[in-house]
């Protein structure tokens, strides 16, 4: 009997034992029975209780909600640990039961809630309900993520890419959703957009040229000109990657799928109504804001730039780059020129602002005022004095002397030289000055040729004899010259061999041209004048007498008049 009873005893203790070892392994469900510190004690039917961190019963980033009582499910690893204890897990039962669904949901292809909570060699890992995956880096968004910390310790989506339970393996994607979200928001997005469509969006890229624009799904270009009325040189100057912004869609083309945004057209256009705003002839305050090779752009309020003409900068200041005049950001007085709203365009001038050198210069020295100045440069075609103003007039080659041509005379002068001049014109509009020296004096030609006139006969004294003229001189000190064809009415006589220097002639003067200082005389007139007057006077040969009977008796008649 005792022995029956203590070999049935045995058998017992073998079941028993042979059960235990069956166990380990495996999910038990338990009872937490006390809660010391950190650890909490659950009984699994065993000889012992089981001890589990706290930690085990919580979430990711979450604080453990459990109580003496709870049903919970443990992992059984060994029924009995050096100590004597059972060593049961949490974190591996909810990893058991984790990859069980995981499986599932990778099989069926479906979507799976994790939270990403640290950081690894490559990536990141992610709690998949107490499955560790892991998340590669270029997994993590569409685009690079700069900053990963604001997607930590939230519950996400995820794709299961690959997941080998053997090694204890999963790689997960949260790009891979996003891409498929994107898709559907892109096709829907497309499908009900419309020029004028006022969206949101969140700035992707920068660019020199303009934004990106992501508007869920699907991206926008907002062109640098379209980000603000306002001129910006570049768009990083209004806008950051990540920044969330209202924008219209300007232009649509469905078959390319070509979005045009703009920023500026959700504000009011600061053009309306600017030709009244600003009318020709105003003077205003303005900010140069960009200078180029053929003016400056001043900015007249936000989003209103006029443009000053090269040629409208200076008076004086000629064929210079406009940034030695002005500088970027600098203040100016401005007037304007011309508004062209259709163009939104407006023109205005900087030199308009202050009094024009050419007005004070005629109002200060009139036509025939003298004054001096300094020969700034001499050309081919004269001298260039500056004047008051920092402006310059021109002598002219032909009023530099009254006697000497103007190559010769110009030589007597060198650059730096100060000298005497007369104002004979000035143009404001042409922005010219014109000054004589010779004109400080008397004109010699003038006072030689005085009571000289066209018609006159007067008595020369030959002072040059050449084979085609006679140069002679002519009481009072003027000149003149009679051509050889002028020397007789006989072309045999037309020899300037006949005459001799020194020798008194009579000559009609038949030209006296003030510009070329040139008096031109003529013997063969003066003697054709002559014999018209001696057949006035003495009779016509239609009474008989011959041509040479009545020049004889002029003749005759002319000798004793001078006796």
């Amino acid at each position: 009997m005792a022995e029956a009873a203590v070999e049935s005893f045995a058998d017992l203790l073998d079941e028993s034992l042979g059960q235990s070892d069956r166990l380990e392994g495996n999910v038990l469900k338990g009872m937490i029975v006390a809660i010391e510190g950190d650890v909490a004690l659950v009984d699994v039917g065993l000889k012992s209780e089981g001890r589990v961190a706290l930690k085990e019963f919580a979430d990711a980033g979450q604080a453990p909600e459990v109580k003496v009582g709870d049903e919970v499910e443990v992992y059984l690893e060994r029924m009995e640990s050096k100590n004597g204890d059972v060593m049961i897990s949490r974190d591996k039962a909810k990893r058991e039961e984790a990859w069980t669904q995981l499986e599932k949901s990778f099989g069926d292809n479906e979507r799976v809630n994790g939270v990403i909570f640290g950081r690894v060699k490559g990536g990141f890992t992610v709690d998949l309900s107490g499955a560790v995956a892991f998340l590669p880096g270029s997994q993590v968004d569409i685009r690079p993520v700069r900053d990963v910390s604001p997607l930590m310790g939230n519950a996400q989506p995820f794709q299961i890419l690959k997941m080998d339970r053997a090694r204890g393996n999963i790689v997960v994607s949260r790009r891979a959703v996003l891409e498929e979200t994107r898709a559907e928001q892109r096709s829907e997005l497309i499908q009900n957009l419309n020029e004028g469509q006022v969206l949101q969006g969140v700035v992707k890229n920068i660019t020199d040229y303009g934004a990106f624009v992501d508007l869920g799904g699907v991206d926008g270009l907002l062109h640098v000109t379209d980000i603000s009325w306002k001129r910006i040189n570049h768009p990083s100057e209004k806008l950051t990657i990540g920044q969330q912004v209202d924008v219209q869609v300007i232009r649509f083309n469905a078959e390319t799928q070509r979005i045009s945004l703009g920023m500026k057209q959700l504000e009011t256009d600061p053009w309306d109504g600017v030709a009244a705003k600003y009318p020709m002839g105003a003077k205003l305050e303005g900010r140069v804001t960009n200078i180029t090779d053929y003016g400056a752009f001043v900015e007249l309020e936000a989003g209103i730039e006029g443009l000053v003409h090269v040629s409208e900068m200076s008076w004086t200041k000629k064929n210079i780059h406009p940034g030695k005049i002005v500088s970027t950001s600098q203040e100016v007085e401005v007037m304007v020129l011309d508004v062209d709203e259709s163009k939104r365009r407006i023109s205005l001038g900087l030199k308009q602002c202050s009094s024009n050198p050419w007005e004070s210069f005629q109002a200060n020295h009139p036509a025939e005022s003298e004054l001096e100045g300094e020969i700034k440069n001499i050309t081919e075609f004269g001298l260039f004095v500056g004047l008051p103003g920092e402006i310059d007039g021109m002598v002219h080659l032909s009023d530099l002397n009254w006697e000497l041509s103007g190559d010769e005379a110009v030589k007597e002068y060198n650059k730096g030289d100060m000298v005497k001049v007369k104002v004979l014109d000035v143009d404001v509009d042409k922005e010219r000055i014109s000054l004589g020296i010779k004109q400080l004096s008397d004109d010699p030609f003038a006072g030689s040729v005085e009571g000289l006139k066209k018609g006159a006969v007067v008595t020369c004294t030959i002072t040059s004899v050449t084979d085609g003229a006679l140069e002679v001189q002519i009481a009072d000190g003027a000149t003149g010259t009679i051509r050889k064809t002028e020397l007789s009415r006989e072309r045999s006589e037309q020899r300037t061999d006949r005459f001799a220097v020194g020798e008194k002639i009579d000559a009609r003067i038949t030209n006296i041209d003030s510009k070329s200082r040139k008096i031109a005389l003529s013997i063969k007139q003066h003697e054709a004048a002559e014999e018209k007057q001696a057949m006035a006077d003495y009779g016509s040969t239609d009474s008989g007498a011959s041509l040479g009977d009545i020049l004889g008796e002029a003749l005759s008649k002319a000798a004793e008049d001078k006796k």
